[in-house]
């Protein structure tokens, strides 16, 4: 029996090297037998490759799709002590620094550039194309709890049986399916029931 992924909704971000880093030497399902990635200017691919050949060359595989980002990264500095800082700390004979008394001086935090990988958005979105598209949402996952930031909800059917997904900040979660009334049917109890209506002729 085949299984399908319902529906999908990413939040996940994480360090481009680390996407690359994952996909060096990743734990494939037995549909897959490798990953091919592509970069088109911010854009991230992430290609599954048959097993199997009883796919067509021309069929399109499953793929991840994620937008490239810069995000500013501040370095962490080391901690000084107390006696080493403040307007009273001691110079280099060991009397007080009366000069830096009452002066702010601004030093800029070392920082730099990193580009992340952010998969954001629904099914159609993060996780394209029908064929292999159950094993390249497992492999979505395992990628998921590599991730700091983000979640990944998701609805899937795996041997005929309803599943739901939660995995948050790189942590799996506790998630359940809830069966909740469709507004249509409630009928039009509250509504104005325009065929019996004195104002209407």
């Amino acid at each position: 029996m085949t299984s399908h992924v319902y529906s999908l909704h990413s939040t996940l971000e994480l360090p481009l090297e680390d996407v690359h880093d994952f996909f060096e030497d990743p734990d494939l399902p037995a549909e897959i037998a490798d990953i091919e990635i592509t970069r088109r200017n911010n854009t991230l691919i992430v290609s599954a490759v048959a097993a199997e050949d009883n796919i067509s060359k021309y069929t399109p595989t499953a793929q991840l799709k994620a937008s490239v980002t810069e995000n500013r990264i501040y370095l962490d500095e080391e901690e000084e002590d107390e006696e080493d800082s403040g307007p009273f700390a001691s110079g280099p004979s060991g009397g007080p620094q009366w000069g830096a008394f009452g002066q702010e001086e601004e030093m800029e935090r070392p920082s730099e550039l990193v580009e992340y990988a952010c998969f954001k958005g629904d099914r159609e979105t993060v996780l394209q194309n029908t064929a292999l598209q159950y094993p390249m949402f497992e492999v979505l996952c395992k990628l998921a709890l590599e991730c700091e930031k983000g979640a990944l909800t998701a609805i899937t059917a795996r041997d005929g049986t309803l599943e739901a997904t939660r995995i948050v900040d790189g942590e799996e979660r506790a998630a359940r399916l809830e069966v909740v009334e469709d507004p249509r049917e409630n009928g039009p109890g509250n509504g104005i029931n325009w065929r019996d209506n004195k104002f209407i002729s």
